[in-house]
């Protein structure tokens, strides 16, 4: 490195949102993956999870590097401003969640997914789950989306299923739902 370079390069500011991030993101890459669902425990923050199976569509990201779906969970009310839940267990709550998608799947196996989770000072869980989705483009938030999705209630059934749910039928909600596409389609997309 010359000393022209040093010279243009911006200062580091280590209380730059990026750079907590990035530190939310290492903390929760350093701890050890579960099984999913994890056993029950209190608090909110942010989650990986990873496919460790040998199903074609998902060969090239197999194993306990590179998640397959990120997210966070915060008590309800909280992204409006409502006062935090104290002990509750919302983040096991939501890997729990993601569990019966996947029991409920036809063509996927829970003993194939692993998670890491880390409880987080609330503070910071939206910007860690963004700079998560950013680093890794997890399959799941981006090219085959819908895995964190709900029922959308009766009356709301007009939309399109979800690439998840064409791609691991299984969700009785999202049967309701028309495919706007076919799995090929889907799976041409993924990485090989």
């Amino acid at each position: 490195m010359t000393n022209r370079s040093i010279e243009h390069s911006e200062p580091y500011d280590p209380l730059d949102y990026a750079h907590l991030a990035e530190n939310v993101v290492r903390a929760l890459m350093e701890q050890p993956c579960a099984e999913l669902p994890p056993k029950r425990f209190i608090g909110e923050g942010v989650y990986a999870i990873y496919y460790i199976g040998g199903a074609e569509p998902y060969e090239a990201i197999s194993g306990e590097e590179t998640p397959i779906y990120v997210g966070s969970a915060v008590p309800a009310g909280k992204r409006k401003g409502a006062a935090s839940g104290g002990g509750s267990a919302v983040l096991y709550n939501r890997l729990s969640q993601h569990a019966k998608s996947i029991t409920q799947a036809s063509n996927l196996s829970l003993s194939d997914f692993r998670c890491r989770f880390l409880v987080v000072v609330p503070v910071w869980i939206t910007l860690a789950e963004r700079f998560l989705i950013e680093h890794f483009r997890p399959l799941w938030n981006t090219i085959v989306d819908g895995f964190g999705n709900h029922d959308p209630g009766r009356g709301r059934y007009s939309g399109k299923r979800p690439r998840w749910d064409i791609l691991h039928p299984g969700r009785p909600w999202a049967a309701k739902l028309a495919p706007a596409e076919k799995p090929e389609e889907i799976i041409a997309q993924l990485p090989h």
